[in-house]
């Protein structure tokens, strides 16, 4: 089944509000069987929400539209669908009686537009809204499937993972099942010449997504049941693990360096300290984004300046004299020093020049220090970054929890 989302609302097209349903949608369909070709959106306008709706059935089977149930006039997107289906709109009595319930509940007058909410094209499957008072609808005809959706994403997953998809499902033989590999330290140039050879398969497929420093790679098939997806996905994932080694790093949609440093941490009931100058903070605060840091992160300083450095973390003077702080011998005096004065299984540090000042002729913007301390020894890095400040501070920051990751274990 070919689905394309239809998104509703000026507030989407101005950037007020930024389009998650649709990116939770596409999240969620694959695993039905279910192909999304096409992302539209469009502004509160019945000429072009008809527009819209009329092109979308043109092309797919499945239209999914989000937003515009509400009470009021700008509130458009069930007689748009009707109007796009020539079918007229009909009182549901239920969700009439509903929505005057969830009124009557909270002690408010309800008025006369609320009753809006509780019409629908003629012969629609209701969905109720258990989070709000815009009930849903799924519409059949011609071989066509139109599924109207609430716009708030607390109520449009409520109503997707407790109804739309069991109804959906009910309607599929195939199943897609994705499998997300996290690859860092090489780039998608190189990652694609690697495995040039795994792109050209049709089941499963393969594609590359990139963001700053990482690359996800979506190994994907279709099968009848999703028990035989590892089958397919098996031998290619062991081949993309054999050619890049260590790079990859994470598995799933959601993995990150630092919810997989913290995990292998927690795995291994260890600890950490973190010791950052460059960094300025964004290290430890990307661990701490992460639930259950608190079992393994003991503690945090930031040392931006030189005497920080000495009175926190016992960088001597002769290393800031003769080195620098910008230095592979400051970053390991500094990761050793939060080791030992936090008592920890590990210590982590970082030290560099984000610019865009600060650069001699032999120390350059981009210039970094990570180094990790653990019990078998101290593990350094210079890292040569290019892009703005926050590029290098980020780039850094990335490349130390790589690190990390990759000590952690041996």
């Amino acid at each position: 089944m070919v689905c394309e989302i239809l998104s509703i609302g000026t507030e989407l097209l101005m950037g007020q509000i930024l389009n998650s349903d649709a990116q939770y949608l596409s999240i969620r369909l694959p695993a039905l069987g279910i192909g999304v070709y096409r992302h539209v959106t469009v502004g509160d306008n019945p000429g072009r929400i008809r527009e819209a709706l009329r092109e979308a059935l043109e092309r797919a089977e499945l239209v999914i539209t989000t937003g515009g149930l509400g009470p009021t006039e700008d509130d458009l997107t069930k007689q748009m669908v009707a109007d796009a289906l020539g079918l007229p709109m009909e009182l549901h009595q239920p969700s009439a009686d509903a929505i005057a319930g969830f009124f009557e509940r909270i002690g408010r007058t309800m008025t006369e537009n609320n009753m809006r909410q509780a019409y629908f094209p003629r012969g629609a499957h209701i969905m109720p809204n258990r989070k709000g008072t815009a009930p849903g609808c799924v519409v059949e005809r011609g071989g066509k499937l139109v599924a109207v959706l609430p716009g708030p994403p607390h109520e449009l997953s409520d109503m997707f993972e407790q109804q739309l998809e069991p109804f959906l499902h009910a309607r599929q033989s195939d199943v897609i099942v994705s499998k997300y590999l996290h690859i860092f330290g090489i780039g998608e140039s190189e990652t694609e010449t690697r495995l040039s050879d795994i792109f050209s398969g049709t089941n499963p497929t393969a594609a590359l997504y990139c963001s700053p420093g990482n690359v996800m790679l979506r190994l994907t098939a279709r099968c009848r049941q999703a028990e035989e997806a590892g089958a397919l996905i098996g031998p290619v994932e062991a081949l993309v693990r054999q050619r890049l080694g260590e790079s990859v790093y994470g598995e799933g949609l959601n993995a990150s360096l630092a919810r997989c440093v913290v995990g292998k941490l927690l795995e291994k009931r260890e600890t950490l300290a973190v010791a950052e100058s460059l960094t300025g903070g964004m290290l430890t605060s990307m661990l701490v984004d992460i639930e259950g840091a608190s079992g393994t992160l003991m503690e945090g300083h930031l040392t931006y300046s030189n005497e920080s450095k000495r009175r926190v973390l016992g960088v001597s003077d002769t290393t800031l004299a003769t080195r620098g702080a910008v230095s592979e011998e400051t970053a390991r005096e500094m990761a050793t020093g939060a080791r030992e004065r936090a008592g920890t299984d590990w210590a982590i540090s970082t030290t560099g020049i984000a610019g865009p000042g600060g650069a001699t002729d032999t120390k350059p913007v981009g210039l970094c220090y990570i180094s990790v301390a653990g019990a078998k020894g101290v593990w350094s890095r210079e890292l040569r970054l290019h892009g703005d400040r926050a590029r290098v501070r980020l780039m850094c920051t990335l490349n130390a929890l790589f690190l990390l990751y990759s000590r952690i274990g041996e």
